[in-house]
């Protein structure tokens, strides 16, 4: 398949189902694409070893070029080997999540030990030029070569490509909340094409949100085998016993397709699950969320030190901001407003002014017009909004002098959205678990839609995140803000 004169590296599998979709026994677009991942990393790391040894090794040495040969043939060894160990080439992870840079990260962590051990073992003086510079390099590199490779997956997935055939089994309303999700976030790669139900119907008779119902739950293995479906998820349903869920992943035993199991805890993921083996019986373990401890305190320094040179990389472009408020209408550069915090303590917000003044008593007037959703108060086209704050808001710019607030510990850099006290008035128990960690000047909110996500999505996604923070998801959504920011999707 060629795309403006270019070879499609991930073309679609050649065998097409008798329900429309495109599959076979080992989809050839993914392989395609761990082939290019590890060609990528092979290829960045030798590149950074290669310009290492060039440019900073030790030349003074007489017999320069065969140290330099043995510690750039072993470090490049060492860092794929361990890439290799620490499954960071594993078909799952790729393109999924914060979970593929989690393992990059641990493979170079663990391949960084093995070679400062080595050099202690060997007394070599060079050593550290590997350590401290190499190995940091290849990291750079290597992650970012992998997100433009994700950022090109995930652009054919929203054009309906690349996409894993599922076949979804459990009741009508969790096959059909899974459907909707998948839709939602194609960027997952999943694509519903079949479903079975407890009777073999749905709501429809035979089909299930479009999507046509093939069979009860007790007939999902011969389908997976007749059609070739790569993913069988398993939805909440009374009929998944214990016995019936292990004959099931029997009876996959030889296929292709995954098996994957959703939890009753469905918002609970990442490094809080755990399964365990006790008696022979499989358990799920589920780790209480981290509100303290060591992570904590990495957190809290990124956070200071983080917002320190923000404010010092970003002054130039905030005294400008500061001048073209004042300069756009009458009042002050900044607007100060009590917000809550960790544990319900309020603080004083700062944001760059984007109102007129005195657009808090005119909000009642526009009662009518309230776009927002749930307890929030927003209005597409604000009438109170100047020229500048518009641009302001579209932005984000707005935002910048909460970093003051990081800074001086109120908020974090990434965390729940600061809510206003009358709104937290409003809170039930369930929501109030947000202030169990300090608000973020950006988070999940920010990244998946901002003032356009509904309510219910929004305080979902502060509860995911004070259920399941850990520093790779920090790392992942800070990244992602700057797309965000720069498409200014959401924001008014």
């Amino acid at each position: 398949m060629r795309q403006g004169g270019l070879v499609d590296p991930f073309p679609p599998a050649r065998r097409r189902l008798a329900n429309g979709s495109v599959n076979g026994p080992a989809i050839e677009w993914e392989q395609r694409y761990r082939r290019t991942v590890i060609i990528s990393d092979t290829v960045a790391t030798a590149i950074v070893v290669a310009g290492i040894g060039e440019f900073f090794g030790g030349r003074d040495a007489a017999n320069w070029h065969e140290k330099w040969g043995i510690l750039a043939f072993g470090t490049e060894l060492l860092v794929l080997s361990a890439l290799v160990v620490g499954r960071s080439w594993a078909p799952a992870v790729l393109g999924q999540g914060a979970e593929e840079f989690r393992r990059l990260g641990r493979s170079l962590f663990a391949a960084t030990v093995v070679l400062a051990l080595g050099g202690i073992a060997l007394t070599s003086r060079n050593i550290k030029l590997w350590i401290f510079v190499a190995i940091p390099a290849i990291g750079l590199v290597t992650m970012t070569a992998r997100y433009l490779l994700r950022l090109d997956l995930h652009r054919r997935r929203k054009d309906g490509r690349c996409l894993r055939p599922v076949l979804a089994a459990g009741s009508p309303s969790t096959v059909g909340d899974l459907i909707t999700r998948t839709r939602k976030f194609p960027h997952i790669g999943w694509r519903v094409e079949a479903v079975c139900t407890t009777d073999g119907r749905g709501l429809d008779d035979d089909e299930l949100e479009g999507v046509p119902v093939v069979g009860g739950l007790a007939d999902v293995a011969k389908h997976v085998r007749h059609d070739g479906y790569r993913v069988v998820a398993v939805t909440p349903d009374p009929y998944w016993t214990p016995d019936r869920l292990q004959r099931l992943a029997w009876n996959l035993e030889g296929s292709d397709a995954e098996m994957v199991v959703a939890p009753v805890l469905m918002e609970v993921a990442g490094p809080r699950l755990h399964v365990d083996a006790v008696l022979g019986i499989p358990l799920l373990r589920v780790s209480l969320p981290t509100f303290t401890g060591g992570r904590r305190a990495i957190k809290e320094v990124v956070d200071r030190v983080g917002a320190a040179v923000l404010l010092m990389v970003f002054a130039p472009l905030m005294a400008f901001v500061a001048l073209l408020v004042l300069a756009d209408s009458r009042g002050g550069a900044f607007y100060r407003q009590r917000r809550v915090g960790k544990d319900g303590r309020e603080f004083t917000i700062y944001k760059f002014r984007t109102m007129v003044v005195g657009a808090h008593r005119a909000r009642a007037e526009l009662a009518d017009r309230d776009e927002g959703a749930g307890l929030l108060f927003k209005v597409r086209r604000d009438p109170r909004v100047t020229r500048v704050g518009a641009v302001l808001r579209r932005y984000s710019i707005d935002e910048l002098p909460q970093l003051f607030n990081v800074l001086t510990g109120a908020m974090s850099l990434v965390g729940p959205r600061p809510p206003l006290p009358e709104e937290c008035a409003a809170y039930d128990p369930d929501i109030r678990r947000r202030l169990l960690v300090k608000p973020g000047l950006t988070g999940l909110w920010q990244i998946s839609g901002r003032s356009d996500l509904p309510w219910e999505e929004a305080v979902r996604l502060d509860l995911r995140y004070v259920e399941d923070w850990s520093l790779a998801l920090d790392t992942v959504i800070l990244w992602k803000t700057m797309r965000a920011v720069l498409h200014g999707q959401g924001a008014y």
